[in-house]
């Protein structure tokens, strides 16, 4: 994991040009960290938020307690991605669905969890499956946090996002959106987009997208993203299902790869359930 660490220090440092900075200290105060680390900003603005241990395992997102051995196939998952990202210098992930039910926001939940126990490393977590957000429900989220109105307006990022611990922020919303489609198209996203990563500056951010076969609203975000995964359902997706979005996928974006979730037939052997 060190390695790793390095790794991404090293591609904070392609991306902004700047001299190796030693590692900032966690908890410390804004002021004292490294310039590196007070170029950030907004990141100790958010409100802190601290999901219900009950309700997280209710929903499955193993990843953040860490007590369930499932947590360790998303710990696999995230360091793999994380490889082939920081090799390629890339910095941001959507997560897809052939359909609906197929458990990529439980699998973007568990991802970005998963992120977020990586030290000194930041992530952003937000949900822009706008016609049926459900991170916000999952986590039990409340407040007036609106996703679309960020997207449009570009408001205030800690209005719209929370802080779990230091290394995850989440962009949520419990209302669907009107014409998803034009608005991810729209330059006022581009906007808003680059401003929160301006005030947060993340290592990496997850963007949990609609199912591809039920509307636009991927196609139409992809030019934002640097990288794609596929989450299919074991007796849910089709062959067919999979390759069309596969090849929609790739002429549009980078893809990592296909994961095939809610199979039956893990193995027990090392104690990975039905997910």
């Amino acid at each position: 994991m060190e390695r790793i660490q390095a790794a991404i220090q090293k591609a904070k440092e392609q991306r902004s040009g700047a001299e190796p900075a030693a590692a900032p200290r966690r908890g410390a105060p804004l002021g004292s960290a490294p310039e590196a680390l007070r170029a950030a900003g907004g990141w100790e603005d958010l409100p802190a938020f601290s999901p219900d241990p009950d309700r997280m395992r209710r929903e499955r997102i193993v990843s953040f307690e860490r007590s369930d051995p499932a947590h360790m196939t998303f710990d696999m998952m995230r360091t793999k991605i994380l490889r082939m990202m920081v090799e390629k210098g890339w910095s941001s992930l959507a997560i897809t669905s052939p359909t609906a039910e197929c458990g990529k926001t439980m699998s973007s939940l568990n991802l970005a969890f998963s992120f977020a126990q990586q030290k000194d490393s930041r992530t952003v977590l937000m949900d822009l499956d706008l016609r049926r957000p459900a991170v916000a429900e999952t986590l039990g989220l409340k407040g007036k946090s609106d996703i679309e109105e960020f997207l449009r307006s570009g408001g205030e990022t800690p209005a719209n996002f929370v802080r779990y611990g230091d290394g995850l922020a989440i962009g949520a919303s419990l209302r669907s959106a009107r014409n998803p489609a034009e608005l991810l198209n729209h330059a006022s996203c581009g906007a808003a987009l680059a401003r929160m990563k301006a005030d947060l500056n993340p290592d990496m951010v997850i963007y949990d997208l609609p199912p591809m076969l039920t509307c636009d609203d991927v196609m139409a975000f992809l030019p934002n993203v640097d990288c794609v995964l596929l989450i299919a359902g074991a007796e849910i997706s089709t062959v067919d299902e999979i390759d069309r979005c596969e090849h929609d996928l790739a002429q549009q974006t980078n893809v990592l790869g296909v994961v095939l979730n809610k199979c039956r037939y893990a193995g027990e052997e090392y104690g990975y359930g039905y997910y």
